[in-house]
């Protein structure tokens, strides 16, 4: 029997990978599983270079849980270990000082495994002692038992082991009793090691039998050592693809397609993106990437490694040039990571055009779960928007769709403002915009249906990227004044009538909305009254409702404009009607007025003649009691205006009409409005 101690410059190891492993200490069965499945390779290899006499036999590797004894076993049929090898492998541990690992690891759990080759120590993260019985390959080799209690101490001893291969139990401490469940057990086994290269077994395959699940006798094979990812594109039919999506996630929908990445150059990746059906709710959809090295999973948060839009695709990576115990720092710095960040990029922008350009009508049927994915990567990454700019897609209001190249050509002539700015039209809904948008399309124009919820984010990107163009929402202006065009309409009404109007239609409403009262000159055809939001505060409250940083904005009320037109007959008789009912006094008041605006206007002429210290102090009062004087005036036919408008119920009926075509009438006001439309028929 051999004792001795295990070759480190300091006894503090095992607190260490205590202390610092703890959080992740799990990770034990993934790498104890690896170095089973490393040495069943290893023998595989040597068999292929005919250095290895006889059969292979059984080359399953067996995970079992003794409650009673509280072990784990991982046992395996591959190399084994002389005695040699095991005091080179177990004992001597590179290990430059404690202080020196923990000021370098402090921050990286995931990288103290692996870096150091403390894969095998991770097992003293949940027990008190391991054992190590191992036989090697070779002819007339011995077994051999290595034994530590989780100190520096450790003992080698002759033991019996029939077959080559290695046997590693674990005497799981008490703080990690959870381990000896079964149930977590399978966990992990499904976790890491659903698609390791050697069969690996666990308990025994059950059958429903008699009202109960009973024993068949069978071994439980837990892994699938073939998962689709590692065979040639070649080999594999659609269902083949359809059938591995359901093993990675049994509850999800079926797909949209998929991409099979084989790249041998100049770093080694494998894997299968597939196109989830996602419409909204981007967060849900996250981290459903599997990143795989050599088939050992490493984990399914891929920020860094893939791009951000692609963590929305779901599948599997696979990439030796990746380490097993990867960290946020090292893949912020290593270059090959960024390579295969941007070789995905452009595989997956390739394989969206191909589709395009093989079947376009089944690449539109499928737009509207690409839309959300293909709109983030535009926004995102900008070799993206390169070559999605090819194949990404307008939908417009009649559900026709058109490459941003195409639909440039179909509106350039009637959509081109006199600035020669081209306007693209677009609608948020269908069905509250439906009267805009009918006004829109009868005037010729064409409009987009942009309702997906990164669409705000979209327009704003792509006025940076198309030249002399901008974006406007069907509902934020008259039809007119949409996309402004050299002509003039003349209107019915003077000036003075339509300041006047202005004061008559400034109803109040019990909403929390505020509405400014605007007077355009419209087409005798076009509707008496319209609401229209601006362009501008519309999309700043949107872009505050997304996060995008305009918290100011958000907190301001919704403000909207409401649009007289003084051509409209019905807004011509209701002028009529105020001069029958109010003309005498709103004619004196306009005297009046023009009489003390006269005053006002020969005092302010004459007294900036002189410098202000040359005003007498009484002429200086005159001129402010005058200019009050035309102030109460304005007020007052404001008032007399806004008493008559609110009593009219013409003008509460048009305002009403207006509201309720923007689905902004509810509760008791249009309860009144059905009353009156009564009264009034």
């Amino acid at each position: 029997m051999q004792t001795g101690k295990i070759g480190v410059t300091t006894e503090n190891i095992f607190p260490i990978i205590k202390k610092f492993l703890y959080s992740d200490h799990e990770i034990f069965l993934r790498e104890l599983i690896s170095n089973a499945v490393d040495a069943t390779q290893k023998l595989k290899a040597m068999a292929s270079a005919g250095e290895l006499k006889g059969e292979l036999g059984d080359l399953t590797i067996r995970v079992s849980v003794d409650k009673k004894k509280k072990t784990i076993k991982v046992s395996d049929n591959g190399v084994g270990m002389t005695p040699e090898e095991l005091d080179k492998y177990l004992n001597q541990i590179a290990f430059s000082s404690a202080n020196e690992f923990l000021d370098k690891y402090k921050d990286q759990i995931n990288s103290i495994i692996g870096h150091f080759g403390l894969g095998f120590y991770s097992s003293f993260m949940v027990s008190d002692k391991v054992e190590v019985i191992t036989k090697s390959w070779q002819d007339k080799a011995k077994p051999v038992k290595w034994t530590c209690d989780g100190s520096p101490e450790f003992s080698i001893e002759d033991a019996e082991r029939e077959n080559r291969g290695t046997d590693v139990i674990l005497h799981i401490d008490k703080d990690s009793k959870e381990f000896l469940e079964e149930s977590k057990i399978e966990q992990l086994l499904n976790k890491y090691c659903k698609f390791l290269p050697v069969e690996i077994t666990f308990g025994r395959e059950q059958e429903w039998k008699d009202g109960k699940y009973v024993d068949t006798g069978k071994d439980k094979i837990i892994n699938n050592t073939r998962p689709a990812w590692t065979i040639k594109p070649s080999e594999l039919k659609d269902e083949d693809y359809s059938k591995f999506y359901r093993e990675l996630y049994p509850a999800g929908d079926e797909p949209l397609f998929n991409i099979h990445l084989n790249v041998d150059y100049p770093f080694k990746l494998t894997g299968i993106l597939y196109f989830p059906k996602i419409k909204n709710n981007i967060e849900i959809q996250k981290n459903k990437i599997q990143l795989y090295c050599n088939q050992v999973f490493v984990t399914d948060s891929v920020e860094g490694i893939v791009p951000e839009f692609l963590t929305l695709l779901h599948g599997v990576l696979d990439s030796p040039d990746i380490p097993l115990n990867v960290s946020r720092s090292y893949l912020q710095s290593d270059s090959n990571v960024k390579k295969i960040s941007a070789h995905i990029t452009k595989k997956v922008a390739d394989r969206l055009n191909e589709i395009f350009k093989k079947d376009r009508a089944e690449f539109e049927k499928k737009w509207d779960n690409l839309k959300l994915f293909i709109d983030y990567g535009m926004i995102t990454e900008e070799k993206f928007y390169e070559k999605a700019s090819k194949f990404a897609l307008f939908k417009n209001t009649d559900d026709k769709f058109f490459t941003y190249e195409e639909y440039e050509k179909l509106i350039r002539e009637n959509q081109t403002d006199r600035n020669k700015t081209l306007i693209y039209l677009y609608s948020t809904s269908k069905t509250d915009q439906y009267s805009y948008i009918e006004k829109a399309k009868a005037k010729g124009y064409d409009v987009l249906s942009l309702d997906g919820q990164l669409d705000v984010h979209l327009i704003n990107f792509l006025e940076s990227k198309f030249k002399e163009s901008r974006f406007v929402r069907v509902d934020s202006d008259v039809v007119e004044k949409l996309i402004q065009k050299e002509e003039k309409k003349e209107s019915k009404l003077s000036e003075e009538e339509k300041n006047d109007l202005r004061s008559l239609f400034n109803v109040r409403t019990k909403s929390k909305e505020i509405f400014n009262v605007v007077v355009e000159t419209l087409d005798e055809n076009e509707a008496p009254v319209i609401v229209t939001q601006s362009e501008f505060m519309r999309r700043m409250k949107d872009m505050s409702a997304l996060g995008g940083g305009m918290n100011f904005y958000g907190e301001m009320p919704d403000s909207y404009n409401l649009v007289v037109n003084p051509n409209h007959p019905l807004v011509v008789k209701i002028n009529e009607d105020l001069r029958a009912d109010l003309g005498q006094k709103l004619s004196d008041n306009e005297a009046d007025t023009k009489k003390v605006k006269e005053e006002v206007e020969f005092m302010e002429k004459e007294q900036g003649k002189r410098k202000a210290e040359e005003i007498p102090q009484v002429e200086k009062d005159d001129l402010e009691k005058r200019r009050k004087d035309l102030s109460d005036m304005e007020d007052a036919r404001r008032s007399m205006l806004e008493a008559y408008g609110a009593e009219n119920k013409k003008v509460k009926q048009l305002v009403d009409l207006a509201l309720l075509a923007n689905n902004m009438l509810k509760g008791e006001e249009l309860a009144t409005f059905v009353k009156r439309s009564v009264d009034l028929l």
